[in-house]
C-alpha cells in the first residue's frame, strides 16, 4: 500500500469520520455484480478480491490486505453500475466511508485533499504497470513481475486466484510454481 494511502487512512482515523465497520466471514460480498457502489473500503485485516465475470470464467482484477484501500472505482467515480464484485477471501474487518462523506472530508481539510491525489497518482501507475504484465507473452515473467511488487500475494491469495489474475491456467501457474 502506498505511504499516501496509509496516511490518508490515519487522517480519516484522527477525525473519526468513519460511516460504519464491517466485519466480513469468508467468501462474503461486499458488492455484487450489476449494482452500484460508491463507498470505499479501508482493509484492517484479512483479504479481498475484486473481480467481474466472463460466462463462467472469473477475471480477478486485484487484490486487497491488511492496509489496503479497495472499492469499485467505476462505480465510485460515476455513481453508475458496475460489474466488478467485491468479495472476501478470508475473514476480513473493513472500514467504510461513503463518497459523500469522503467528499465532505477533503473539502475541509487539504492535507488529506492532497494525500488522495497522490494516491490516485500512485493507482493510476500501478494500473500501468498492470497494463504491462498483462501484455507480456511469459506467464514466468508475468509472475515474477506481480511478486515483486505484490509479496503477500502467495501468502494471502488462494493459488486459483493468482492465476486468474497472471491470466493463467492454474496448471500452468502450478508449473511455474514448481520450476
Amino acid at each position: 500500500m502506498s505511504s499516501s494511502i496509509q496516511k490518508l487512512k490515519q487522517c480519516l482515523s484522527e477525525a473519526d469520520v468513519w460511516d460504519r465497520e464491517l466485519l466480513l466471514n469468508r467468501w462474503e460480498f461486499i458488492k455484487k455484480a450489476d449494482s452500484i457502489d460508491t463507498n470505499l473500503y479501508f482493509i484492517d485485516e484479512g483479504c479481498i478480491r475484486v473481480y467481474f465475470t466472463e460466462g463462467s470464467y472469473e477475471h480477478s482484477l486485484y487484490f486487497g490486505y491488511d492496509g489496503s484501500l479497495i472499492s469499485a472505482l467505476d462505480s465510485f467515480l460515476s455513481g453508475k453500475v458496475s460489474s466488478l464484485i467485491i468479495q472476501s477471501i478470508n475473514k476480513t474487518k473493513v472500514k467504510v466511508i461513503s463518497k459523500a462523506t469522503f467528499h465532505e472530508f477533503l473539502q475541509n481539510n487539504e492535507p488529506a485533499f492532497l494525500l488522495w491525489q497522490n494516491a490516485m497518482s500512485d493507482l493510476s501507475l500501478w494500473h500501468l504497470e498492470r497494463e504491462k504484465d498483462l501484455l507480456i507473452n511469459s506467464p514466468k515473467l508475468r509472475y515474477e513481475r506481480v511478486l515483486s511488487r505484490q509479496p503477500l500475494l502467495l501468502q494471502k491469495v488462494p493459488h486459483k486466484y493468482i492465476a486468474s489474475y497472471l491470466r493463467i491456467s492454474p496448471e500452468t501457474f502450478s508449473r511455474i510454481l514448481n520450476s
